[in-house]
């Protein structure tokens, strides 16, 4: 299946991507955050591509696959939901790990809130492989995995990424989303050679390609996906096309928007790549998601044949939680990091955590207004996230009305009816309690 040019669909731009969506050189399919899909309530606009024969993709965030436990069986089925409601041929996930702690380690569960690395050892590989497993039987469509950007690096790794997400496909079939952006990202941020991965990774296995925007500072790249996208991640793109002509290449932007002209301008820029590299010759092209038979048995037999050890998990599990725990919950740097790029990454976590909730929760940087990113970055540091950003939103709430802080009644008043209003079953004004009081106040009011 050969996808062409895509663009990430986000609500934000989803006028602007219905009218790209078909147009000559516009958009030929698309991706969403699969956590952000409601199977029995799918965005209109989504519906409206799907009907012109848009391709919709999933994308997963939060499964965490790098992770030491088992995949969770019920964001398992919720994915497999969404794959099947939008008609997709294949769903994408992530290398990484997002949680830590639990049953596995007796300590509190964390949340990272963001994707983190997993460490290229023996350890991570086995494991990894074998919830890769799991996951593919859970799922109806196939599987593809993506690379993920990082500030930091594990000590003691065995393999480079290209070598591990070599053994990874080698071992389990799976496809590879691969992000050009995150592999310019660890470039910078780790001293890896995008050419060096690109030579040692299966390039026949890519279901499609991730292209995005970010910035440099202080020595640090961030992946922002709010930037325009660099002269140098279109550049190791066009490294990537000119070994293989991949099935399908999609732009990211999940921030700060520009106008419509200026995507369709970037979605140009990646045409130009691909056809200036199609007109030099590639060496081959990829495959379609569907992975050949021959591969799907010997996926099937390397999974009866493999199974990550519970020590494995278990030692994988211990390392995830002692550095997640020093990102999020200030405890003690492991040893082997650079202490310097951990307060780095754990600023980026709480920045990420901040913004994030003023999404979820848009009235809150509004009542609190400049105030806000300090005063959720000061929480965030004392409260790590256990439950979701929902749930987190509603304990920064209660952390401002118990702090007293920011010190302005009117604010505070302000906070405390969102919060009322959000912190039960029900919203405030359909709970019976309230109801009755309403009715109580009428009664008296005619008296």
């Amino acid at each position: 299946m050969t996808l062409g040019t895509g663009i990430g669909w986000r609500p934000e731009i989803a006028d602007a991507v219905e009218r790209m969506a078909g147009a000559a050189g516009g958009v030929d399919w698309v991706e969403v955050v699969a956590e952000n899909v409601c199977p029995g309530h799918i965005d209109a606009s989504l519906l409206r591509l799907r009907e012109r024969g848009v391709t919709v993709v999933p994308h997963g965030v939060s499964l965490g696959l790098g992770g030491a436990d088992r995949p969770d069986e019920q964001r398992l089925r919720s994915l497999a939901e969404r794959a099947e409601a939008l008609g997709a041929p294949l769903v994408t996930e992530h290398i990484a790990f997002v949680r830590a702690g639990g049953a596995l380690t007796a300590s509190p569960l964390l949340e990272a809130g963001h994707l983190l690395p997993v460490p290229r050892t023996r350890d991570a590989l086995d494991v990894l492989c074998e919830n890769v497993r799991i996951a593919q039987d859970a799922l109806p469509v196939p599987l593809a995995l993506e690379n993920i950007a990082a500030l930091i690096n594990w000590p003691g790794e065995e393999m480079t990424e290209g070598q591990f997400l070599y053994d990874l496909v080698d071992r389990t079939g799976v496809r590879l989303l691969i992000d050009v952006a995150n592999l310019h990202t660890n470039h910078v941020n780790r001293g890896e050679d995008p050419a060096k991965a690109l030579d040692e990774l299966p390039v026949e296995a890519i279901a499609y390609v991730h292209v995005a925007g970010g910035f440099e500072r202080d020595g640090v790249w961030h992946d922002s996906h709010a930037h325009p996208v660099p002269r140098q991640v279109l550049d190791v793109l066009a490294d990537l096309a000119s070994r293989v002509t991949p099935p399908g290449v999609l732009l990211e932007r999940d921030d700060d928007f520009p106008e419509p002209g200026e995507l369709e301008g970037e979605l140009t820029a990646i045409r130009e790549v691909l056809e200036k590299a199609e007109a030099r010759g590639t060496g081959a092209t990829a495959p379609t998601a569907e992975p050949r038979a021959e591969e799907a048995e010997e996926s099937e037999a390397a999974g009866t044949a493999e199974v990550a050890e519970p020590v494995a998990r278990q030692r994988l599990a211990l390392a995830q939680a002692a550095l997640l725990s020093a990102l999020v919950a200030g405890t003690p740097v492991p040893e082997g990091f650079d202490r310097v790029r951990l307060g780095v990454q754990a600023r980026a976590l709480a920045a990420k955590r901040a913004d994030v909730v003023g999404k979820v929760a848009p009235e809150l940087p509004e009542i609190l207004g400049s105030s806000y990113r300090p005063t959720f970055v000061a929480y965030a540091q004392g409260h790590p996230m256990t439950d979701g950003y929902r749930r987190d939103a509603l304990s920064f709430a209660e952390h401002v009305l118990l702090t007293g802080r920011p010190d302005d009644a009117d604010t505070l008043r302000a906070v405390r009816r969102w919060w009322l209003e959000r912190s039960g079953p029900a919203p405030l004004s359909q709970r019976p309690t309230a109801r009755l009081a309403r009715a109580t106040r009428r009664v008296l009011l005619r008296r």
